[in-house]
């Protein structure tokens, strides 16, 4: 079977696009910082479709944790088929709140956590897909007190480019979801959320399994390496 490891997969997008590619055969490795429980949960999902998983506690920032995540998948599942960058965090706050620490932390964990990750992994792929999850924040919706995630999120959006120049015999691609129904946004205060879908024009949120299956199509290669996929919902 096929293997897939998905970062920040115990919730959200994550959670949803590790089923999909269970439900699909894959055997999955499931990535998690902090999310434990939501880790346990996803792995008793996947069991259903009867493939193998594992769960790998990881912080993608980490050079030598993210080492041990891809040697601990290769030992346990097998060789990497796909990766999905999909772990990233945010920090929303005003210039003049936001601190360097906070700045900086948003980009090791964002961009260069995908960086990393997808170094490691690239040194055992031969041939395979990696798919960087990214954002409309990233091109034309980005707002002030989320400088740092919109610059992280545009970072991805060439490093999949240029790491698609460098593996020419890898897929590599971009999700560029709007506003997706994730707990974090849930979590969001509801007006500023309001205002912000009215603002770029969005009319609801994407639930996550839309953009679980958006993901897995591209391991169909239908798209030239190096696409962005911009998921709207407008």
């Amino acid at each position: 079977m096929k293997v897939v490891l998905v970062t920040g997969a115990s919730k959200g997008i994550g959670y949803y696009t590790a089923l999909e590619f269970a439900k699909n055969g894959y055997n999955v490795a499931i990535n998690y910082n902090a999310d434990e429980i939501g880790a346990i949960e996803l792995q008793k999902n996947i069991h259903k479709y009867g493939g193998k998983s594992l769960i790998i506690k990881a912080d993608i920032s980490n050079e030598e944790e993210v080492r041990n995540m891809i040697t601990t998948t290769m030992n346990e599942l097998g060789q990497i088929n796909v990766l999905i960058n999909n772990a990233g965090i945010a920090i929303d706050n005003d210039i003049f709140d936001k601190s360097k620490e906070e700045f900086l932390k948003v980009l090791e964990t964002n961009l260069v956590g995908t960086f990393l990750v997808s170094k490691e992994a690239l040194k055992n792929m031969e041939s395979g897909t990696i798919i960087n999850i990214s954002s409309t924040d990233g091109i034309d919706t980005y707002n002030p007190i989320s400088m740092d995630y919109c610059a992280s999120k545009a970072g991805i959006i060439l490093l999949t480019k240029t790491i698609a120049l460098r593996f020419p015999n890898i897929n590599v691609y971009a999700v560029a979801p709007n506003w997706v129904k994730t707990p974090s946004v849930l979590d969001m205060n509801p007006e500023y959320l309001q205002e912000e879908l009215k603002r770029i024009g969005q009319k609801e949120l994407i639930e996550p399994a839309v953009v679980a299956k958006e993901i897995y199509s591209l391991t169909n290669n239908t798209c030239p390496s190096g696409t962005i996929l911009r998921i709207d919902n407008k």
